[in-house]
């Protein structure tokens, strides 16, 4: 069925329901499910989590215990696959989860994410690709464009500027349109124009004072008006502010099933003219829509191949393993006495924590890797640390020094264990736990032959990086990631990733950091547009590691840029053609980026901006030419006069290089154009004072909302400093603990995350979220029983409506 076709079917459908029918389609059945349409021969449609895999719910599916699901292949997590530089590779996994999902019967799978890293230290970080918009968008709309070639549907998420975990229900974004538009927007563009997913999640968090789930000018006027999305917009689960606003705004569906609480004030509205009737026939033919695109693939429900999915993912995570340094001692040798030092090589740190936890088909770590070679003899072992939580203990890593120092080599694994980054919370600092800092260097003192392996979802502070011989990120693998680990370090493959985020030397060096997590209720973006390299890039502060480095094991030069023409007139396209080649021994694989750099000009713009990019596989000794079109969009800026991209006229030095920081060749080029940007967007500071940030919002610097009164809005954590709020408080805990924890006893993450999801809740989720056991006459009591106005209170109870 073709998309008109299917339109003019949806359209009849939704015709022929009565009204209480429609108000019902809008809300999911129960957790997972959309409401079947029996007239119409529609049966329950199934979503599920899967950003990097599905996690379909044991049992009847409607559960949400995150240990209790099917299991599939965990395939490595966005922050790893983006280190891949690959939007093909991200295609191949595409396929893979759309396969799974199918063979499962889940309709549509609820990723991927592709939030920008704005700093570092988000919980969640694993979930999302790059610091940089290009990036995350390319490599979000290979993964699209791989489930849905299988007839399942993704679902981009979290629509948008959502970049930290804290506050995230509640929290009001303030940021100015043109950083909006070029960084936090132009991932989410370029995956919805080229990847062309059937639905988008909107987010939690307010933008410049509007829930985004009542946002008529991102569902709407951005998304659909703008981008030319068709299809549907949902909640996250739990996101609806306003289940009215949301439908005039263009959201579809609210998730999960409301439970008929939204129903009554549906309609009402339109009883009463305040909601247009078209309006919530417009959400359900969407509904419908998405129901009759999804239903061919119902009938295809069976297995699918779990070896070969297994075996992409451990070619995936090598692809994506980052090899940050080596002094030669990388690819190691098989012969001679090993010794693997930390606990993650026993037990893998190889997914995230949260709402895309997967339970694996099957899982290998480094040591299981190394037993399938023949060497579990020659290798000695020491945990070095505790799992979880890593407690200082001197004397286990004097017993894993003593191991390390009787080895030829040391292969040392750290990280970030699962307590330090997940869904719900952010981190601390980006410091590595104490103990894994004072075991890197009593090991290196023992052994300088060490190479350090990094497990973690985020960058983290490197104070010890000249330390051993070489570093291998290889950030969260997936279930395949101990194999993998072990194809890298010994040569079967290269270490195929470059950083797709700047690693700085310190959490204090980013301009970000002044503004996060921010204030209750609020967070600035007065960093504006110099959020990761194009901080570093524009100030020329170093950094650890920049954005876009990685070695490989052989060696790659690139010869002479050259441009098809040395002026064009805005609009037009140049072709850049650089010569690669293979220097080294081995074959080998780089990532060629380009980026762009005014020249001359008095414009508020970072130095240099990564414009395109290619993954280059070379044969040892070989050369190849590679080109790049570079078209509109590599020269135009938002303007916020016209609200609309505009292409900066001027000279542009065209860099192509291995990173962010290791330019190699350029060239210069004259664009022809009228255009001159408007003089409010011009700060004089990076950080922006309160001044500057007023201009570049073109309105007061708003103070952030107050916790008193208490609202439907307030959360359970605000109302605790209540006895009232307490109580509520500990019962909601309880009742969510039995649900996340049905399989038995939940993990120290999984109690971190709960206690911070139930502190972060707004009340308004007790409605929406109880499955019709607390109406809004009865919470809005509670709100006034809160605020101490216990006979406005009552009152509302008595009262009939």
């Amino acid at each position: 069925m073709d998309a008109g076709t299917r339109r003019a079917r949806a359209a009849e459908v939704v015709a022929a329901l009565p009204r209480a029918e429609k108000i019902a389609l809008v809300s999911g059945k129960d957790m997972w499910h959309l409401e079947p349409i029996a007239s119409a021969g529609v049966p329950p449609l199934m979503l599920t989590d899967g950003p990097h895999g599905i996690r379909k719910a044991s049992g009847d599916g409607a559960g949400v215990d995150l240990a209790a699901s099917v299991p599939a292949t965990c395939f490595p997590p966005a922050a790893t696959l983006a280190s891949s530089w690959d939007p093909v590779l991200a295609a191949e996994v595409g396929v893979a989860i759309g396969e799974e999902a199918r063979s499962l019967g889940v309709a549509v799978v609820l990723g991927p994410g592709l939030n920008l890293k704005r700093h570092p230290a988000c919980g969640r970080n694993f979930e999302y690709f790059s610091e940089d918009p290009l990036l995350a968008g390319k490599m979000a709309a290979g993964l699209v464009r791989g489930i849905q070639s299988a007839g399942i549907g993704a679902c981009l998420k979290h629509f948008a500027l959502n970049n930290q975990e804290h506050e995230r229900m509640t929290t009001d974004v303030i940021v100015d349109e043109r950083t909006a538009r070029e960084l936090y927007l132009r991932g989410f563009e370029i995956a919805i124009r080229e990847g062309k997913p059937w639905t988008v999640m909107c987010a939690y968090n307010r933008v410049n004072g509007v829930y985004c789930s009542d946002s008529r000018w991102l569902l709407t006027g951005v998304l659909r008006e703008e981008w030319g999305f068709d299809g549907l917009v949902m909640s996250d689960w739990g996101a609806v502010n306003d289940r009215v606003a949301g439908l005039r705004a263009g959201l579809d569906l609210e998730m999960p099933s409301s439970s008929g609480t939204n129903d009554p004030t549906i309609e009402s509205e339109i009883e009463g003219g305040a909601l247009a009737e078209s309006e919530l026939d417009a959400a359900a033919r969407r509904v419908v829509e998405l129901q009759l695109r999804a239903m061919p693939a119902r009938g295809r429900v069976g297995s699918f191949d779990v070896d070969g999915h297994h075996a992409l993912a451990r070619r995936v995570a090598a692809e994506s393993a980052v090899l940050l340094t080596n002094d030669g001692i990388l690819p190691l040798e098989p012969a001679g006495r090993m010794a693997v030092i930390g606990a993650f090589a026993r037990t893998p740190r190889y997914q995230g924590a949260g709402s895309s936890q997967i339970v694996p088909t099957r899982l290998e770590s480094l040591m299981d890797a190394l037993a399938a070679r023949g060497l579990a003899e020659s290798t000695r072992y020491a945990p070095g640390y505790s799992l979880p939580d890593s407690e200082p203990d001197e004397a286990v890593i004097a017993e894993a020094a003593r191991v390390a120092h009787s080895a030829d080599t040391v292969v040392l694994m750290v990280g970030l264990p699962e307590p330090y980054e997940s869904e719900g919370f952010d981190r601390a600092d980006l410091r590595l736990p104490e103990q894994h800092e004072q075991l890197i260097e009593a090991i290196c003192a023992a052994n300088p032959r060490t190479v350090v392996v990094l497990s973690n979802g985020a960058p983290v502070e490197m104070p010890w990086a000249d330390r051993p011989a070489a570093i291998l990120e290889a950030y969260l693998g997936g279930q395949a990631g101990g194999a993998a680990l072990a194809d890298v370090l010994f040569g079967d493959r290269e270490p195929g990733g470059r950083l797709p985020e700047t690693f700085p030397l310190a959490q204090s060096d980013l301009l970000a950091d002044r503004n996060f997590p921010g204030a209750p209720r609020q967070v600035q973006y007065r960093e504006n547009l110099y959020v990761g390299y194009r901080q570093f890039v524009t100030t020329g502060e170093p950094v650890r590691f920049p954005f876009g480095h990685g070695r490989s094991y052989t060696t790659f030069e690139l010869g002479e840029a050259r441009l098809s023409a040395s002026i064009v007139d805005a609009g037009e396209h140049v072709t850049l053609s650089v010569p690669l080649r293979n220097t080294g021994e081995r074959d080998g694989s780089t990532v060629v980026q380009v980026y762009v750099s005014p020249l001359g000009e008095n414009l508020h713009r970072p130095e240099r901006e990564l414009r395109t990019f290619s993954k280059v596989r070379l044969q040892a000794n070989s050369e190849t030419r590679v080109e790049f079109e570079l078209g509109p969009d590599a020269f135009s800026v938002w303007d916020v006069q016209s609200h609309s991209w505009q292409i900066v006229g001027g000279g542009y030095e065209i860099l192509a290089g291995f990173s962010s920081a290791d330019i190699r060749t350029k060239a210069r080029l004259v664009v022809r154009s009228e255009f001159a940007l408007c003089e409010g967007a011009r700060p004089v500071r990076l950080i922006a004072e309160d001044e500057e940030f007023e201009r570049l919002l073109g309105r007061p610097v708003p103070d952030p909302e107050p916790v008193r009164p208490f609202t439907r809005n307030s959360t359970l954590g605000e109302v605790s400093e209540t006895a009232l709020g307490r109580q509520l408080r500990a019962v909601i805990r309880g009742q969510i603990s039995k649900q996340f924890g049905g399989s038995g006893e939940t993990s120290a993450v999984t109690e971190r995350m709960l206690e911070s999801v139930v502190t972060q809740m707004p009340l308004r989720s007790l409605v929406s979220m109880g499955g019709g056991r607390v109406s809004w006459k009865t919470l809005d009591a509670i709100v006034e029983a809160l605020n101490g106005r216990w006979l406005v209170a009552v009152g509302r109870l008595v009262r009939r409506d």
